[in-house]
């Protein structure tokens, strides 16, 4: 009999997920419960590096969060999904790796550093979000995960998992193992004004949206900026509705899309329509899995117990392990 390797990954719950977030990191979870013994977390210590002065809104955003993943297709027949606070053995075995992880790792984190700059209206100076990473690192390897997926991007920080598990096992034992990053590919999702999609851009399509609210947001979707007139060659190589038909509608009418647009045979708005229709189409079976789970507040709750329960254990054991070791 062969054992599934572990796979380990969570998401921080500041606000409703889209289609960015879908493509970026749930449908490759969705697809790999199937191959791998997977535990999902929703990381709502992490969502305090950043937004620790309004915290008020974390809880609310767990829930819906949870649902997202739910009518993404996640099934806690298949993987466990558990919420991250739930689980205080996290907190203990971060506190114990800080003790040897030298200050230098994390000043050196390339996303400290970008953060810093992107977020500069933020205080950010403190212990929490410098530390982060190795709360990050107590997340995966009380867990003993074989693997975290992650896009090239991310790399670094399984990197940094990596090292303080080594430093770990140098100074006590070999107890973790040191997680291998996945790297996943992704499908560039852009938000409807060309920017990368974000909450905080006002430009995304979200996994919650209701059709006519979908329809809405794409009927507003930049298209070939150079395409000023119907009667105007488009060129669907720059254009943003484009690659969402190249996601969300069968091959046969994006060729057929592609040779209308660079013969001015199809405009805009009809383009639009077409590819609203096909992304409905899509979210379809997430739409009803959602109405399901949105009328049974009481499973998705039990279905977070359920998952805590069982990455609980697995914790425990975990820290038993590191106690012994520390002889503590």
């Amino acid at each position: 009999m062969t054992t599934r390797k572990r796979v380990l990954s969570g998401m921080r719950p500041t606000g409703p997920l889209h289609l960015g977030n879908y493509h970026g990191a749930l449908a490759n979870w969705v697809e790999m419960q199937d191959a791998y013994d997977c535990f999902f977390f929703i990381a709502d210590w992490h969502a305090l590096t950043s937004d620790y002065e309004n915290t008020g809104r974390i809880s609310d955003y767990v829930k819906s969060m949870m649902i997202d993943w739910l009518s993404a297709g996640l099934t806690p027949d298949k993987c466990t999904m558990f919420v991250q606070s739930h689980i205080k053995e996290h907190a203990e075995l971060f506190l114990l790796l800080s003790m040897i992880t030298p200050v230098p790792w994390l000043e050196r984190n390339p996303t400290y550093k970008d953060q810093i700059v992107q977020m500069e209206s933020k205080d950010l100076s403190t212990f929490g979000f410098l530390g982060y990473p190795v709360l990050q690192a107590a997340d995966i390897i009380i867990y003993k995960a074989d693997a975290v997926p992650v896009g090239v991007d991310q790399v670094p920080h399984v990197e940094i998992t990596r090292e303080i598990a080594r430093r770990f096992n140098y100074f006590y034992g070999n107890i973790f193992p040191e997680p291998d990053a996945i790297l996943t590919q992704t499908p560039k999702v852009l938000g409807i004004d060309r920017r990368k999609m974000s909450k905080s851009y006002n430009n995304a399509i979200f996994l919650s949206d209701p059709p006519e609210e979908v329809a809405k947001k794409v009927s507003r979707m930049i298209t070939d900026p150079n395409r000023a007139r119907k009667s105007d060659p488009g060129d669907p190589d720059i254009c943003n509705v484009f690659s969402f038909h190249q996601i969300y509608s069968d091959p046969e009418k994006v060729r057929r899309i592609d040779v209308q647009c660079r013969a001015a045979e199809i405009g805009c708005v009809d383009c639009k329509k077409i590819m609203a229709e096909s992304l409905v189409n899509a979210m379809a079976p997430m739409r009803d899995r959602r109405i399901y789970y949105e009328k049974r507040p009481g499973e998705v709750a039990d279905i977070i117990i359920a998952g805590g329960e069982k990455a609980r254990q697995e914790a425990r054991k975990t820290m038993e392990e590191v106690r012994m070791a520390l002889k503590i």
